[in-house]
Formats: structure tokens, C-alpha cells, sequence
């Protein structure tokens, strides 16, 4: 038997429904995928699973945003500016390229995208990298950034431009002000959601690894940055994972550590204790979908490659074909997200906190004569007025330092303007208050979920000899299969094929994914479910009907159980099946307990 990567995994996948490229009849479309039938209930099934680990079992709320957001959200999230990959482009043939995948590609270099431009173009240079389409040299050539955005417009025109989003999380994060009050203000508090991005990928490679579209699911968990208590970590500080710090990657010998997520945390290695808490219930959940854990690790950033507002960020990689591959990112991103639509946009983003009894405390304040500041600055003495209140909050002794006959300065649209302390109305009041405006910090754990059906693909997919007769299989676990079972006559004759046929529909009733198949021999349609990871199938044969020749060929009213991995058999009887299969896809019922 051959595990994981596999050469025929790709040919499977297009001849068996999983995906295939999008718009073949055209020439097809670099870096988008059509799911077929097989693909498209595996990826549902998968979906499916991480909302009930993700949302349900964590009491979230989910929303479902649009793809394409105004162009002022991506101004407040920093993506018109920043989010922007390596570009080379061949002098020869003008292909365009990834500049750190082509390092990454051809050197030692496993994370050139934290290096920069300068420093990969220098590693270009030194090794005499050259173009992958024609061979032409590349060394000397301009490295640039490109934006990743896909832009369109809003309506008719290009008065109101728009861009498809990068991920979803803006979607959750625009809508804070509304979503923090369904949470009737009280943190934490958590919002999910699945749905496609869109990325203008420089080179779009590996199949579902490297796109242009792709579905994400994402958690953005609202936090007081206040409250040390955090998760309770005990359900998942048993959790077993291999962690690969900065330290050990900074150590050319040093391997992942194989610890639990309890002592990870208690070294201090996954500081934060909501990073840690994700990483556990991750790495549960990706086994429970078929990811072989001997081929995961959960990957610190390095410095370079951490996003400027993260105080932390942990990858899930999974080793396919060779390469490790990011599933999912957990960032805590702290205030950030929220702060710039703060800024950007007329809502409030905070949420007021109560306190558990008043305080009184002394609060700078001022109270600016109008009567003066109106003649002085003229259209912008209100201006004046809001900066003079900001200095008061940040810098209460600039008033006290100037006296009463000095003056205090202020910025606004980059010009200075002097105001008379006497004329800004400045004083320390004692004010009580019951609580105050605090912004919420972020945790993210975001995932693809493409990369991660890839994978389960990769890491299932099998190969073995049965009957002297070589057959490949996917061993995908039951609950995430594309078809739990499938049903069978014998033969379609005697009346095998009718009662095969209210067989298949009675599991279907039962909310059961079942394919009937009557065509060809018994042995060819157990492979072709095999192939395609149905984990069941049920024959419909002459016991069943009462009509065998043989009291060894089973009872009557019982039907054949197979089980794909070890391709034993159990007969059950024909009223059990439905009740018996339910619990074996939902891990209830083990089939050696048959």
C-alpha cells in the first residue's frame, strides 16, 4: 500500500468528480476550479463539519457577507496599501512570476516572502535564478509589489469602484457596531463565516493550493484586551501537535516539538492562551477530517513574515507532495481591525464596559469661547475646538505647564495654530462614572477550505492489492465522504433491483448521501465506490428476498454490509440497515462491533 502524495491524485480527481479546471471547453482559466459532484459534497461535508466544531459547539454566531465591498473598506483595512506579493517579470518572454516562489522553488530558502524585495532579488542574483517558462536569467530584474485585489465598480460608471474580497473577515468587521449589539455588548464574544475570496494571484500553481478564488472559513473572536482570564484551556491541554517556534527554526537541527498544547502554553512557546485554545481544537478537528497528523505541524512566523498588527501568528501546515502547505492561520490581531474603521468610518466601534460599582475620578476637561476662536481661525475653529479636546485627554499637563497666560498648541490638517490657555475653557472636573469605551482585540483562526479538502485528498488517498487485483481507494473518514453508502442488487432481475431500490431510499430518508448502482459486476461497483471514499455499501442479494439456495448465503431478509478500507462483509437484517449505517457514519457504531 502507497500513502499520501500520489502522481494519479490529479487524473482521480478530474475522472472521479472531485475538481477540475474551470472552463476546459475554453482553454480553461488559470487558478479557478470547478467542484464536480464528488468534490462539491466533499467540500460541503467538510464546511459542514467546521461550522459545528467552530460555531455551534462554540455558542458562535455566523453571518454571510457580500463578496464585493466599497472601496473605503479596503482603504480602513489597509489592503489598497499593503496587501501585495513579489513580482518578476522575465525581460525574455515577459512571464510573470512569483519572485520568492521562484527562490523558494530553486534554493534552500523555505519562507522567502518574510525576506523583502531587495533581499530575495539579491538571492536571485546569486544563485542565477532564471525564468520557469523559458530558462532566461532573471538576475538584475526589477522586483515589484502587486496588489492582489480584484477591482470592479459599483452601478453604472467608475464613480463608485469596489473590489472583490481578499478574505472574509472584512464582512464581520465592517458590521461590528450591529454584531456587538445582537451580543447584547458582552465579551467575548464570536462571529463566523464561509464563503469565497478572491485574490489576482501572481501565478496561480499546485492544483486547489494556489487560486484565484477560494473558500475561506473564518472566526474573528471579540475579547476584552482587560480580562486575564481567557479559555478555559482543559479541554484541549491533552491535545498532542507538533509546534515549530521561531527558536527551532532558527536551529537548522532542531525539529518540531511534539508537546501538548497545555505545555506549549505553560513554556510560553504559544503565549496567548486563545491562540493556544484554536490550536487544539484545530488540530482535533483536521484529524477528524482525514488530515494524517504525522504529516502536520502548527508553524510560528517569523518576525518578517508576521503581519504588523499581529502580536502572534501560528500556521496549520501539512506536508503534500513534498512541500508544506499553510491550512489555516491563527492571528491575534489585537485592536486593529476595529480601530481603523473607527477611524475611517462614522460608526462607533467600541463597546462601553460597565464597571461593577461607580468610580469617581478627575477628568480633564475644556470648554473653548467660540466668541474667540470663531474670529481667529475662522472656518476652522471647530477644528480647533475637537483638537483642543483630544489634547486635553492625552496631554492634560500642556495646559497646566502653560498657565493661565500661556498657550497651548494644536495641529489641524497639518498646520499649527497657538490658542491662549484663557480661551480654551480648561479645567479638572471629578465626574463619577459607571464604565468606559474599550475596543475590543481580535483572535482569528481563518482556514481554507479548498487547501484543506487537497490535502484530506493527499493524505487519503490509498493504494492496495485485493483478490490479486491492484485497487486504489480513498479513506476518507465517514462523517466527511462524499457518499456514505452505496446500494446494490446483485442483479437487476428477480425483483433484487426493486427491493435495492427501497432500500436506497429508505437511508435517503433518513438524511443518508447514497448511490445506487446496478451496472456490471458486483466487483467493479464496490471499486468505483471505493475510488471515490464511499465508506458503505449495502448488496441486495437472493437472501435477502427469501429466495437463496443455500442456507449459507445468509438469512432471508438480511442484505451484505461492506466495510471499504478492509473490504469485510456482516449481514444485518434489511430493518437495521438504516439505524446501523447512521451510527457508523457518525462514529457511534464501529464496524468490528457489527
Amino acid at each position: 500500500m502507497s500513502e499520501g502524495d500520489s502522481p494519479d491524485l490529479a487524473e482521480l480527481a478530474k475522472r472521479r468528480g472531485f475538481f477540475l479546471q474551470s472552463a476546459g471547453a475554453y482553454g480553461g482559466v488559470s487558478g479557478f476550479y470547478t467542484f464536480g459532484p464528488q468534490g462539491a459534497s466533499l467540500k460541503d461535508n467538510i464546511e459542514n463539519s467546521w461550522r459545528d466544531r467552530f460555531t455551534l459547539q462554540e455558542g458562535n454566531m455566523e453571518i454571510d457577507a457580500p463578496t464585493i465591498m466599497p472601496e473605503p473598506v479596503f482603504e480602513a483595512s489597509g489592503h489598497l496599501d499593503g496587501f501585495d506579493d513579489m513580482l518578476v517579470e522575465c525581460p525574455e518572454c515577459g512571464e510573470s512570476h512569483r519572485a520568492d516562489h521562484v527562490v523558494e522553488d530553486n534554493t534552500d530558502y523555505e519562507e522567502a516572502e518574510g525576506l523583502g524585495p531587495e533581499r530575495v532579488g539579491e538571492i536571485i542574483e546569486e544563485y542565477e535564478l532564471v525564468c520557469p517558462t523559458c530558462g532566461t536569467g532573471l538576475a538584475g530584474q526589477a522586483i515589484e509589489d502587486f496588489n492582489l485585489m480584484f477591482e470592479t465598480n459599483i452601478g453604472p460608471g467608475s464613480s463608485s469602484p469596489g473590489y472583490l474580497r481578499p478574505e472574509t473577515a472584512q464582512g464581520i468587521f465592517v458590521e461590528f457596531p450591529q454584531l456587538a449589539e445582537y451580543a447584547r455588548n458582552q465579551l467575548p464574544f464570536g462571529v463566523t463565516q464561509v464563503g469565497r475570496a478572491y485574490r489576482n494571484e501572481i501565478s496561480p500553481r499546485k492544483s486547489l493550493l494556489r487560486v484565484r478564488e477560494f473558500t475561506q472559513a473564518e472566526l474573528e473572536l471579540f475579547i476584552d484586551p482587560e480580562d486575564g482570564e481567557g479559555p478555559d484551556l482543559s479541554s484541549v491541554s491533552d491535545v498532542v501537535a507538533p509546534f515549530y517556534g521561531v527558536d527551532q527554526q532558527e536551529d537548522d537541527d532542531s525539529d518540531p516539538l511534539e508537546i501538548t498544547v497545555g505545555e506549549a502554553h505553560e513554556r510560553g512557546l504559544v503565549a496567548d492562551p486563545w491562540i493556544a485554545y484554536y490550536l487544539g481544537v484545530a488540530a482535533e478537528w483536521y484529524e477528524s477530517i482525514g488530515v494524517d497528523m504525522s504529516r502536520f505541524r502548527f508553524r510560528q512566523h517569523l518576525s518578517g513574515e508576521r503581519a504588523h498588527y499581529a502580536a502572534d501568528c501560528w500556521d496549520a501546515e501539512a506536508e503534500v507532495d513534498g512541500d508544506w502547505i499553510e491550512l489555516a492561520g491563527f492571528a491575534y490581531r489585537s485592536d486593529y481591525d476595529l480601530s481603523k474603521h473607527d477611524e475611517y468610518s462614522d460608526e462607533d466601534y467600541t463597546i462601553f464596559k460597565q464597571y461593577d460599582e461607580p468610580v469617581t475620578v478627575e477628568r480633564p476637561t475644556v470648554d473653548p469661547d467660540m466668541s474667540a476662536l470663531g474670529p481667529e481661525f475662522g472656518g476652522a475653529a471647530g477644528d480647533v475646538a475637537d483638537a483642543l479636546e483630544a489634547l486635553a485627554e492625552s496631554d492634560p499637563d500642556a495646559f497646566e505647564d502653560a498657565g493661565e497666560d500661556g498657550s497651548v498648541t494644536v495641529d489641524v490638517d497639518g498646520e499649527s495654530h497657538e490658542v491662549p490657555v484663557s480661551q480654551t475653557g480648561f479645567a479638572v472636573e471629578e465626574v463619577t462614572e459607571s464604565g468606559e469605551h474599550i475596543t475590543p482585540h481580535v483572535v482569528e483562526p481563518s482556514l481554507g477550505i479548498d487547501r484543506a479538502l487537497y490535502t484530506v485528498l493527499d493524505h487519503c488517498y490509498r493504494e492496495d492489492e485485493v483478490d490479486g487485483e491492484e485497487r486504489t481507494f480513498l479513506e476518507l473518514p465517514p462523517a466527511v465522504a462524499p457518499t456514505t453508502v452505496g446500494v446494490f442488487p446483485l442483479m437487476d432481475r428477480d425483483g433484487l433491483g426493486e427491493h435495492a431500490r427501497d432500500v436506497a431510499a429508505d437511508l435517503r430518508e433518513r438524511g443518508l448521501s447514497v448511490a445506487y448502482d446496478d451496472s456490471g459486476a458486483i466487483g467493479r461497483r464496490y471499486r468505483r465506490q471505493d475510488e471515490v471514499g464511499t465508506p458503505f455499501c449495502v448488496t441486495v442479494d437472493y437472501a435477502t428476498i427469501g429466495e437463496a439456495e443455500d442456507a449459507s448465503e445468509g438469512a432471508p431478509g438480511t442484505v451484505t454490509v461492506r466495510e471499504r478500507d478492509t473490504t469485510a462483509q456482516r449481514r444485518i437484517p434489511v430493518e437495521e440497515v438504516p439505524a446501523t449505517l447512521e451510527a457508523l457514519r457518525d462514529g457511534e457504531l464501529s464496524f468490528s462491533e457489527l
